[in-house]
């Protein structure tokens, strides 16, 4: 599958980046990476990339704003959205502007490249029917997870952003993750 593709990551955490920059490097992808619109947008004008894995929340412009940049760059780069916040109207958004597949964050390289080959299938091919959602409590332990991780593991800021009290995230973070 991955005959020296070329792939552009782009994302604002150069932890996540550099991980991913790596674990698609050992796959055989020659790999750029860019923190942001400008960076990804020179990148993508100087070569154009066969594939791109674009975050969806960056700071200044979204990664909206990119996967229109880069379809406007090249129409045919194919596009997969990155999020740790996603909506359907978002996921709707990336598809509208030329992405192919839209996933949630935390997505390893397996599970980026299985996106990649879904969204060039035709619609409904394929379609795995034996999925089983996360129960809520997990989903809610993933999101505490996703808010705590943005906020530097500041207790107080997350629960200011999940609007509960600090002494109720506490306990909520006691917790044991539920179980899928």
């Amino acid at each position: 599958m991955s005959e020296e593709r070329t792939l552009l990551i782009v994302d604002d955490n150069e932890i996540f980046r550099e991980r991913l920059a790596r674990a698609f490097r050992d796959r055989r992808f020659e790999v750029r990476v860019a923190e942001g619109h400008a960076a990804a947008i020179e990148l993508a004008s100087d070569e154009s990339p066969e594939w791109a894995i674009v975050d969806m929340k960056m700071p200044g412009k979204s990664g909206l704003e990119v996967v229109r940049d880069l379809k406007g760059i090249d129409p045919l780069t194919k596009i997969v959205v990155l999020t740790g916040y996603g909506s359907i109207a978002t996921a709707i958004d990336a598809v509208r502007l030329g992405a192919i597949n839209y996933l949630q964050k935390p997505a390893d390289a397996d599970d980026i490249i299985a996106a990649f080959e879904r969204g060039e299938q035709p619609p409904m091919s394929g379609a795995d029917h034996d999925y089983q959602a996360p129960s809520l409590a997990r989903a809610e332990w993933e999101h505490i997870q996703r808010v705590l991780a943005d906020c530097g593991g500041n207790i107080s800021e997350a629960a200011r952003r999940l609007d509960i009290h600090r002494r109720t995230l506490q306990r909520k973070l006691d917790k044991y993750p539920p179980r899928e």
